[in-house]
């Protein structure tokens, strides 16, 4: 059982981790040119479907 705890200390360290970073990306901006890219797909669409 001594090998366990230590192990599930990593994994719970893991798991904290794992979900700060995901957060992190969460939380960031979408970048101006991907912004761009949808709005020439949503006229592309537009367009299309006159």
């Amino acid at each position: 059982m001594a090998q366990q705890k230590p192990k599930h200390n990593l994994d719970e360290q893991i798991e904290m981790n794992l979900k700060k970073v995901y957060q992190k990306t969460l939380e960031e901006e979408v970048p101006d040119r991907f912004l761009e890219l949808l709005q020439q797909l949503k006229e592309q669409d537009a367009r299309n479907d006159r």
